[in-house]
């Protein structure tokens, strides 16, 4: 009994908000008691209200009561912490504002431990026990604490949501189903639920499954990384001996060149230099007979002066002047214009080469992500057409096997064991593999669905095992409902698709992508995932007279 008022005690002197023993206790209208400060930023919270409340009782005060410090309260708080009086513990079984209380508890509510989906109460560990020991409501769905019980209530009928419209897709009453919801898809949300989880279960299957292959994915894209550096390093390696090799060349011909020009320039130096001596050594003769001639002609003795004229007045043969040339800084224009023009054809060979190294390392980056442009996508254009051994026995196959239209009488197709015959689709002939692109133009209501499979994609009549994007041998766009389909899961693509849609798949990579093609390309979904097999392209054709064509791209 000592220990029960111990801990009457300590509940009756602790603030249920902060859970700790009372500091300046202040006293509600209603008679509970809190820490001023806790109360105060309790009701700041409810400003925007106007009404505040005490977090116990949730009794409403209006205007926001005026708080004074209940001194007699203090001085017993103060008193009994001398005695060894400690706060409540903070793991007690009291719900704070945060927690979900116990819907069937009076005063101050414990917590919830769960919430009855059938009842839409939650209860505290007490009160919840007629849920273990009564055979009836042991059958009630009992799931966590949750505070969106009253969601589960049908805002018309006021009656608990335990149906599912597949029609609307939506959560409904039983009330529901017979009025608004007449004439519509119901099954009971348990066994929706229990399709849904089979699905979500295979949807698991595939994530557990990519967690398993993305490793591997990871570790070839380290061998790419890797693959791409050494191929860089090797061509800037062997590029820098091609580029040395080249400059080489060009200073052994620069040094050809000037040997060439300075073999020339000494040897015509050397002639100039011998003309000009033999003209300064003809000048010296020519002031020394000038000399013999100015003495000749002063002789009075006349026979002297004809006895030596003979010898005096002969005169050596001259340099013939024909033989000098002066053409001041011509000499070697020639060799100039002739270097200049090999100068120009080398740099319009190099302009022309360069072209191709540029548009070879572009292409390189082509191979390492998708194209960027239309142009870029077209490079891998293949051309397709459709194989009649498949085609739904409605569809009509015209211009040279690239058109199908869907058609209400059947065709005069032959038996043949890659037919169709469960679901209006058709592959095409040609297989798809490495990099490769396709368009196609859609006419009519917007049934058809582009897809691309596995060639042995099931043949039968079940529905879920052939036809395209409902089992995991096949990827379809469905371009009605803007979402592609894989493994019977569906995927909201980007934006809707026009008349014209371009597929491009990247085999190795494992990526397949789908774009809206009008005057720009626009990506609707891509793809990531790893291809076992080369895809086949193909349709899926929802009503009478829809068509789609594969385009001619080149």
């Amino acid at each position: 009994m000592e220990q029960k008022g111990v801990q009457l005690d300590r509940e009756t002197f602790s603030c249920s908000i902060c859970l700790d023993l009372l500091k300046d206790p202040v006293t509600l209208p209603c008679g509970h008691n809190y820490c001023m400060e806790c109360i105060k930023v309790h009701w700041d919270g409810q400003d925007g209200t106007g009404v505040y409340s005490c977090p116990r009782c949730r009794q409403d005060f209006i205007p926001r009561p005026v708080l004074d410090k209940n001194t007699m309260l203090a001085a017993l708080v103060e008193e009994l912490k001398k005695t060894g009086l400690q706060a409540a513990p903070a793991d007690h079984c009291y719900a704070g504002p945060e927690d979900v209380a116990c819907d069937v508890c009076t005063g101050r509510k414990l917590k919830a431990v769960k919430s009855c989906l059938f009842c839409l109460v939650s209860y505290c560990e007490k009160h919840l026990q007629p849920h273990y020991d009564v055979a009836p409501l042991k059958k009630h769905k009992l799931v966590n604490p949750s505070k969106k019980l009253q969601e589960n209530i049908c805002s018309l009928h006021d009656e608990v949501m335990k149906m599912f419209c597949r029609t609307d897709r939506q959560i409904i009453c039983s009330l529901c189903s017979v009025e608004e919801h007449k004439d519509h898809d119901t099954v009971s949300a348990a066994a929706e639920r229990t399709e849904r989880q089979r699905e979500l279960e295979g949807s698991r299957g595939n994530v557990q499954q990519k967690i398993q292959d993305r490793p591997k994915d990871v570790k070839l894209l380290q061998q790419e990384v890797e693959d791409i550096n050494q191929s860089a390093e090797k061509t800037l390696e062997g590029s820098e001996k091609l580029f040395t090799q080249l400059m080489s060349l060009l200073q052994e011909r620069s040094r050809d060149v000037k040997q060439e020009v300075r073999s020339q320039q000494e040897t015509q130096v050397s002639r100039v230099k011998e003309l000009q001596e033999k003209l300064e050594q003809e000048i010296a003769e020519l002031k020394r007979k000038d000399a013999e001639l100015e003495q000749l002609s002063h002789t009075e003795d006349h026979n002297e002066f004809l006895h030596n004229y003979p010898s005096v007045s002969a005169l050596s043969e001259p340099t013939d002047s024909s033989s000098i040339h002066i053409r001041p800084l011509t000499y070697f224009q020639d060799v100039t214009a002739a270097v200049s023009e090999a100068r120009d054809k080398l740099q319009q060979v190099l302009d022309e080469e360069w072209k191709k190294i540029s548009v070879s390392v572009k292409e390189v980056d082509d191979l390492l992500s998708h194209p960027k442009t239309r142009a870029g996508f077209l490079r891998y254009s293949q051309e397709i057409t459709l194989d009649p051994n498949t085609a739904y026995r409605q569809m009509l196959l015209s211009d040279g096997n690239r058109k199908v239209t869907r058609m209400d009488q059947n065709q005069s197709y032959s038996d043949h064991p890659d037919r169709f015959i469960g679901c209006c689709q058709v592959l095409s002939r040609e297989s798809l593999t490495g990099r490769c692109y396709f368009e196609v133009e859609m006419r009519g209501r917007g049934g058809v669905d582009v897809a691309v499979a596995y060639k042995n994609i099931n043949r039968t009549e079940s529905w879920m095992e052939s036809v395209f994007g409902r089992n995991n041998k096949s990827w379809s766009l469905d371009c009605s409902n803007n979402s592609l389909w894989y493994n019977n899961i569906e995927t909201p693509v980007s934006g809707p698709p026009s008349s014209r849609v371009g597929v491009y798949l990247d085999h190795s990579a494992g990526t397949l992508s789908f774009y809206s093609v009008s005057e720009t390309m626009t990506l609707l979904h891509r793809v990531q995932t790893t291809f076992t097999q080369p895809l086949h392209a193909g349709f899926l054709s929802a009503f009478v007279g829809d068509s789609a064509e594969f385009c001619k791209l080149k």
